[in-house]
């Protein structure tokens, strides 16, 4: 018998073709997220859950006994939504589908730095509302974006692709903060150099790209006093987590003119954006497009099929994290 399997919301069309000839798959057919309720079941009666970043896995959603299901296969390359020590304290795997979608968010992640730097939502919105009154001297001004510095925290794969982007298409300065050390011949190409800590980061930046995991071990990494550590003209632009980022704090900090604005593709508690960050124009605001096209996500789909095959085919996980 084929293995039973669950994806709990929908994904591209060629996938889903995959999956239902491969196993005995269910789909979501309205697309709507499950509840605790309906997760918790899915441990149950199914020997795969394939989840993506909006269904929460804390340890509560887990069954203590009789659960059924033996692999994860997430559907994106960030897994914080899932508790991994209860997933391993059940002999669950956990898999992920990492390098697919490396250009398309270090895209928008240029996007969101270009958009909030030049004013281009507030200008977009100007005009559509018929207020645009004409070319003049000091209409919208903006600020630089070529020879300026960037900041990378985490220099990962999507942290290197936005540097590389930042300096060899905008003449940019490429510092960043990451654990581990990083030389390599990607980043002495981009002439990019590793910094001691985040604040000396942050202190050196006109713009700071965040490129870090999420979870427990970086929430609110970027809190009220690293946002005071960077420059007053500064932009703070985040494609990696919501829970990066203390947005009570980065309200405060746009408000006040701490920094000079934000350009945010994820968001902490998603798909909920508070009121504040949406009445200020000096952020750029997307719905976690990061990787959004059609060739990234039919690979990140074919990445999880990829790990589930293997997975009940006994062989070597591509794409194992727990």
């Amino acid at each position: 018998m084929k293995p039973r399997v669950i994806v709990t919301r929908r994904w591209p069309a060629a996938v889903e073709q995959i999956l239902a000839e491969r196993f005995d798959t269910t789909f979501n057919q309205g697309d709507a997220p499950l509840g605790p309720t309906e997760l918790k079941a899915a441990f149950l009666n199914f020997d795969a859950i394939l989840p993506t970043v909006s269904d929460k896995l804390p340890a509560s959603v887990f069954p203590d006994a009789d659960i059924r299901t033996r692999i994860l296969a997430n559907f994106g390359v960030g897994f914080s939504h899932i508790d991994t020590d209860a997933a391993r304290a059940r002999g669950i795997v956990v898999t992920n589908t990492p390098g697919v979608l490396t250009d398309c968010t270090a895209d928008i992640g240029m996007s969101l730095l270009l958009s909030v730097a030049r004013r281009a939502g507030e200008g977009e919105r100007q005009v559509r509302a018929g207020q645009w009154a004409g070319w003049c001297p000091t209409h919208m001004i903006g600020t630089k974006v070529t020879g300026k510095t960037i900041g990378i925290i985490g220099m990962g794969r999507i942290g290197k692709a936005m540097a590389k982007r930042a300096h060899f298409g905008f003449d940019m300065d490429v510092v960043f903060y990451n654990r581990s050390k990083v030389d390599d011949e990607e980043t002495r190409a981009m002439g990019a150099r590793q910094l001691a800590s985040i604040e000396e980061v942050l202190a050196a930046s006109d713009f700071v790209s965040l490129h870090c995991p999420g979870g427990a071990e970086n929430r609110h990494l970027i809190n009220a006093e690293r946002l005071a550590a960077m420059k007053r003209g500064a932009f703070l632009i985040n494609t990696a987590r919501g829970d990066v980022v203390d947005q009570k704090a980065l309200v405060a900090a746009l408000d006040s003119g701490t920094i000079a604005g934000a350009g945010l593709d994820v968001y902490d508690g998603e798909p909920d954006v508070p009121g504040a960050l949406m009445r200020m124009e000096n952020v750029v605001l997307l719905p976690h497009l990061g990787s959004a096209t059609e060739e990234t996500r039919v690979a990140m789909g074919m990445k999880a099929v990829d790990n589930l095959t293997a997975f009940f085919e006994g062989r070597a996980l591509p794409d194992k994290v727990v």
